[in-house]
């Protein structure tokens, strides 16, 4: 049985769509009006062979973070209701991925727990017209609507476009392990026999 979900959001300032398998190939389809945000959820999809489409439109004009924010929002919702019951899963992964001069660890726990540890600095405060500091707010607002605990860690880096691509390719790792479905556990993987 696939493992998938749909999720609408729509407020004042942004109106988005997303679709996410969990057994997918990799394929994705992303037009929310941010570039490289598009560009890194492609990155993501790929490398955590997720299959992603999103759709959005946001005010933009005024700057990208309201969308950036709901499409961690929506990202987030639709792989807690992806989950299910989250029954058989992995539950933890890791991963650590170098990009040129770059290297990046993301560590999740599946818990229904969310927490955010984000220790990426980079110089520059843009990526062409991208926000660096929106890469943080995209994944507080995950963790806090899936309820993922998510550590991301630069390890070292020079070039902003680097070390958040390697964020990015960590991060679609890491979710892949963690949501993976493990045929020796019985019922969700903790000793309380519940998850949150």
């Amino acid at each position: 049985m696939m493992r998938e979900s749909k999720v609408e959001r729509t407020t004042n300032e942004t109106s988005i769509k997303l679709s996410l398998r969990l057994e997918g190939q990799g394929l994705s389809e992303t037009g929310t009006g941010v570039p490289f945000l598009d560009h890194m959820l492609n990155l993501f999809s790929r490398h955590g062979l997720f299959n992603l489409t999103v759709a959005g439109k946001g005010d933009i004009e005024v700057d990208y973070h309201h969308t950036v924010e709901d499409v961690g929002i929506c990202l987030g919702e639709a792989f807690r209701k992806a989950l299910g019951d989250m029954k058989g899963i992995t539950r933890y992964g890791n991963a650590v991925v170098p990009m040129i001069e770059a290297l990046a660890s993301v560590t999740v726990d599946v818990s229904a727990r969310p927490h955010l540890v984000y220790n990426v600095s980079v110089k520059n405060e843009k990526i062409g017209k991208f926000d660096v500091e929106l890469v943080e707010e995209f994944f507080r607002a995950f963790s806090q609507s899936s309820g993922v605990c998510v550590h991301v860690n630069m390890k070292y880096g020079t070039n902003a476009h680097h070390i958040i691509e390697a964020v990015f390719k960590a991060f679609g790792r890491a979710m892949s392990e963690a949501v993976r479905i493990d045929p020796r556990v019985q019922g969700v993987p903790s000793t309380k026999g519940v998850l949150g």
